[in-house]
């Protein structure tokens, strides 16, 4: 007659760890039934297990399921369900899980997991651009290979191709963007290292040429002459904005992104919420315009105003 098995119970569980853990001298073995058990070890872990008969060589087997708690009794009961199903139909679990794990492996490429990092960077659209660059460049060097498998030589590889041409910002970047990628992957459990930081101080540190401001009111009068005497040699609306910049002080790229909507022109104001701490603060920027400033916004606005 067949040994009775009684079920087991968080409670039951519970309570034989807590013994387990006070007269530790053996691991302990509890059975669930249908080759299921709980082995709680000598130092107090709590591990699921599945011992089965292979299909083929009718050798006996053992599956690893999971850790107790965070594999909950009721998990651990699904998988045994699942492996025993999958010998009813002659498949060994442990070549079974093996496949999907080799198949998993394939599909985490540094390209499929780069992109989903993408979707949570929140980058204006013209930083966005500037970085395609370097993910396409990534991705024809690396976009292919598992996560998992890529080497720091690999990406060292790639950045210095473009170190060699003297372009060490965008070596920097290159490295920069993979590591991101890298610390993203192994938060969701894909890959262990970070390799592109093993690589940071390996990159060449491009020489910086600094440009001291004007300061000299003569100079700068003869600057400001020499951009209103420059219009018409480029696009005409950054020929105004470069005429409107040095009256209103505030960074380029938030004069570039400057929308009609925005100016009061009743009120000769400006006013606007910087991108950078549009998600902090959401302050708006208030900015006086002057005589000249309105002149220039007016003139710009019968060529652009229909655009937004």
């Amino acid at each position: 007659m067949p040994k009775l098995v009684v079920s087991l119970t968080d409670s039951k569980i519970k309570s034989a760890i807590s013994m387990q853990k006070k007269s530790s001298e053996k691991n302990i073995k509890l059975s669930d039934g249908g080759g299921l058990y709980l082995l709680l070890d000598t130092k107090g872990g709590a591990y699921w297990r599945f011992d089965y008969v292979r299909p083929i060589t009718k050798k006996r087997a053992t599956i690893a399921i999971g850790v107790y708690p965070s594999c909950t009794l009721a998990s651990a009961r699904a998988k045994r369900g699942e492996f025993r199903e999958q010998l009813v139909q002659n498949i060994d679990p442990a070549m079974q899980k093996k496949r999907e794990a080799e198949i998993t492996h394939k599909k985490n490429t540094f390209k499929l997991i780069a992109n989903e990092y993408r979707k949570t960077e929140e980058l204006e659209p013209s930083t966005q651009r500037r970085n395609q660059f370097v993910w396409d460049k990534l991705y024809a060097a690396i976009g292919d290979y598992p996560i998992d498998s890529i080497t720091p030589s690999q990406i060292l590889e790639v950045c210095r191709i473009y170190e060699r041409q003297g372009k060490t910002d965008s070596a920097k970047r290159m490295r920069s963007k993979a590591s991101q990628v890298f610390r993203y992957a192994i938060a969701l459990g894909l890959c262990q290292f970070n390799v592109a930081d093993h690589i940071s101080g390996i990159l060449k540190v491009g020489k910086t040429k600094h440009r001291s401001a004007i300061t000299d009111e003569q100079l700068l009068g003869q600057l400001l002459r020499n951009i209103y005497n420059s219009v018409g040699r480029g696009d005409i609306a950054i020929d105004y904005a470069v005429k409107i910049l040095p009256h209103v002080f505030v960074r380029p790229g938030e004069l570039r992104g400057a929308k009609w909507a925005d100016i009061d022109f009743e009120n000769r104001v400006w006013k606007y919420t910087p991108p950078k701490t549009k998600n902090q603060t959401a302050l708006q920027h208030i900015v006086p315009l002057s005589d000249q400033v309105i002149t220039l916004f007016k003139e710009l606005h019968q060529m652009t105003g229909y655009t937004e």
